[in-house]
């Protein structure tokens, strides 16, 4: 597996180490079930044995005698909660099923009781003891189950506002020379961080304290404390480090605010740490979706008609879906669009953001198809997106900022030894090993929010940046710390960085691959502020220009520029001063007004994309996969898989290298591996554990290749920088699909591919 990050290229910062590599490798780093508490008790969860219907009532008894048992809390005696809001609907919370709250059971794994004890063993033997007497009714557990309702998604979720479409896209499909319609199919899918869903609450009179693996902690400690009724200023979320997050904390849980609760009658600190298999229940996951693509073209190739009609399934209160025809309407020239999302209602948890929500499962579908349309006109994969590549989209004819997605292509191809094959399907093979090449494109908006910094820069260059960002493993501290020893012209080794702490200034949530974008640009405008101010000092009578402020922000002598030097102590000395502190609030080009206000009280307020006003933004890649398939087992493998990539500025090509790398073999076993089974008699997930679900090891993935392009973007952001966290694991199912199609002749539409669904 290749394993070297890159050297740098232009438009590309340094590959430093990562600013947080000893603590997290020698344990110091801090995670929320690691926070010290003084005398802390113990929660342990109950959760509900079916999907739907009511208690009729518990038998507490035995449970009680277990020693050290504290309490036992039920809808009967729990806190009383405010109604949570959705968080896709302008709220906190990423569901509005609130647990406890009265004897209905609304889906599997509902929280139904919390043990308190004075130690987790204890805790967890009396939850096992606790016995639930229930009147279960028949549930409806996914599409075809009897009892789901469905209807449109727009107008329904404040997230998902257009069904796009342009032109006629009925006539033109029916006039085209070829056509193609395909159905295709994604299950439902698990996070499954490596961190635990732990939640620790502390009072101190009456100020709350939350330790809590969050993507957005000034969205939680809102949330909050809308639902226990007191002062946000009262709540305080910490989380310096997150063991991984995928969508899967973006929005607040529905256990906190009982936590809380709990702690505040007992006047002591509670700490929760759920099991592995309450994770599949108690948080969001990736819902399973649906799709018919419809695709209209000229012998040629060229697209004049497409149509994607897309479902989801959600939850019964919860009109969550994440809408991926935004994205796969606008990413090739086609002069008649159409599309449509409809929510298909069930018995279940309410799903949620996962790495790349819309596009995972939609570019599935329509990269796909585009490959069916290629075989169909006995064309090149490659050939058939660049006659369709486009600098603008085709729905509103917005420009793109930047797209390199065939220089993503051609550098992909490149690598991957794309000319080398066969096009025939079944003609490449290894003794008994059939061989299938398959590639696909990927893409992901881009997406910036308001957010703000301080920073503080001593006379002997020690600076301090605090911003209530989130290292989910990214990254974050690295690159924010990178960016004002840039700024500054300071050593990196000088540059302390403080983030995950709801006290320190406002960042957006980490989603969305808008944390780079937004985080850096709010240091670089506080940082500028400091050299200006030092710069003033110094020649009071000459203001800084923008030539150099350029020079002083890439960390370089103004004297190579023809520009003057500025001199630290020099400036300290001018301003009497020892320590020079600004702070300053950033937003990108098309926020709106009340973006500050709304990034205090922790809402989102997210622009970019194809949501701009005259301009549509994006990252682009390419992906390529080889397969190989045993003609007797049916043995899956994927030796090898490249990627290429273009996402503007790469902050730190040593951090993205791992971030695309990791997104790559995600997006291989979201194709191969990953699935949530669900017993449709119970809709009960059944492999909810380690054991079952499957995710890749090493041995799956020997050879992995990232490829980083040079992108320059000025349209964006000051940083400009596009996000790519989630880039690399889209498309990647369907380059898998392609070649497992290249390899056998066969064409799988849905998800996972196993050995049991292979013919040849």
């Amino acid at each position: 597996m290749t394993a070297a990050a890159p050297e740098p290229k232009a438009n590309m910062g340094r590959p430093v180490p990562r600013y947080d590599a000893v603590s997290k490798v020698t344990g110091r780093a801090t995670y929320a079930s690691d926070m010290p508490l003084a005398n802390p008790a113990y929660a342990f969860l109950v959760t509900s044995a079916i999907a739907k219907g009511r208690i009729d009532g518990f038998d507490l008894a035995d449970a009680r005698r277990v020693r050290g048992v504290i309490d036992i809390v039920t809808h009967e005696n729990a806190p009383k909660l405010k109604e949570p809001k959705l968080f896709s609907n302008g709220g906190y919370a990423g569901t509005t099923i609130q647990p406890l709250r009265s004897t209905d059971v609304a889906h599997d794994g509902q929280i139904i009781a919390v043990v308190i004890a004075e130690s987790y063993e204890a805790a967890r033997e009396a939850a096992n003891r606790v016995q639930v007497n229930y009147a279960a009714v028949m549930p409806s557990a996914t599409f075809d189950s009897p009892g789901t309702t469905m209807a449109g998604a727009k107008g329904q979720n404040a997230q998902f506002k257009e069904d796009p479409k342009v032109g006629d896209f009925a006539k033109a499909f029916d006039a085209a020379e070829v056509k193609l319609t395909a159905s295709y199919g994604t299950p439902t899918q698990h996070h499954n961080p490596m961190e635990l869903f732990a939640t620790s609450c502390v009072w101190m009179g009456d100020n709350l304290v939350i330790y809590e693996p969050s993507q957005y902690v000034y969205g939680l400690k809102n949330g909050v404390a809308e639902q226990l009724g007191i002062d946000a200023d009262k709540v305080r979320v910490v989380n310096p480090y997150v063991g991984g997050g995928f969508g899967s904390r973006g929005s607040m849980t529905p256990r906190t605010a009982i936590i809380a609760g709990i702690a505040k009658r007992l006047n002591r600190p509670v700490k929760l740490v759920p099991t592995r298999d309450q994770g599949f229940t108690i948080a969001t996951y990736r819902a399973e979706t649906r799709h018919e693509i419809k695709l209209g073209a000229s012998r040629d190739g060229r697209l004049v008609a497409l149509r994607h009609e897309g479902a989801e399934v959600s939850s019964r209160p919860d009109p969550y879906c994440v809408g991926g025809t935004k994205t796969t309407t606008r990413l090739y020239a086609c002069p008649n669009v159409d599309s449509l999302v409809s929510i298909v209602r069930a018995d279940r948890n309410t799903p949620g953001f996962m790495r790349s929500p819309p596009e995972v499962p939609y570019l599935f579908a329509l990269e796909s198809a585009m490959d069916e349309l290629a075989v169909k006109l006995n064309m090149d994969p490659i050939e058939l997106r660049r006659i369709n590549d486009t600098t603008n989209e085709p729905i509103a004819g917005k420009p793109y900022t930047s797209r390199s997605l065939m220089a993503c292509f051609d550098e992909a191809a490149r690598a991957f030894g794309w000319s080398q094959r066969s096009p025939e399907p079944k003609s490449m093979s290894d003794g008994d090993w059939l061989i299938g090449y398959g590639c696909a494109a990927t893409c992901y908006p881009t997406q910036m929010g308001p957010s703000a910094a301080r920073v503080r820069l001593q006379r002997d260059g020690r600076t301090r940046v605090e911003i209530a960002g989130h290292e989910i493993g990214t990254g974050a501290y690295t690159i924010i710390a990178q960016t004002a020893a840039e700024r500054l012209g300071v050593p990196l080794e000088k540059v302390a960085v403080f983030m995950g702490d709801s006290d320190l200034p406002p960042a957006p949530v980490a989603g969305g691959s808008n944390s780079t974008a937004s985080t850096c640009s709010a240091v670089m405008m506080v940082c500028d502020q400091i050299r200006q101010r030092l710069f003033k000092a110094t020649m009071p009578n000459q203001s800084l220009t923008d030539k150099a402020k350029e020079t002083i922000g890439m960390g370089q002598t103004q004297a190579a520029k023809g520009d003057r030097s500025l001199d630290l102590e020099k400036a300290f000395d001018a301003l009497g001063i020892s320590v020079v502190e600004e702070y300053g609030e950033w937003k990108p080009e098309g926020a709106p007004p009340d973006s500050f206000q709304a990034m205090h009280s922790g809402h989102v307020r997210l622009v970019g994309g194809s949501n701009l006003t005259d301009k549509i933004a994006y990252a682009f890649g390419a992906e390529f996969v080889e397969i190989r398939i045993n003609r007797f087992t049916h043995e899956i493998r994927a030796p090898r898989i490249v990627g290429a990539f273009a996402a503007g500025r790469i902050m730190n090509p040593r951090t993205a290298h791992s971030q695309l790398m990791g997104g790559l073999i995600w997006g291989m076993s979201s194709a191969l591996l990953e699935s949530t089974e669900i017993d449709e008699r119970y809709a009960r997930y059944v492999n909810d554990n380690f054991a079952d679900y499957l995710v890749p090891v090493n041995a799956d993935v020997p050879g992995v290749e990232v490829i980083l392009l040079s992108e320059q973007d000025d349209h964006i952001n000051p940083a400009g920088a596009k996000g790519l966290g989630e880039l690399a694991n889209v498309g990647t199912n369907a380059a898998v699909c392609n070649a497992v199609y290249h390899a056998t002749g066969q064409r799988i539409r849905t998800l996972p591919v196993r050995l049991e669904n292979i013919e040849v």
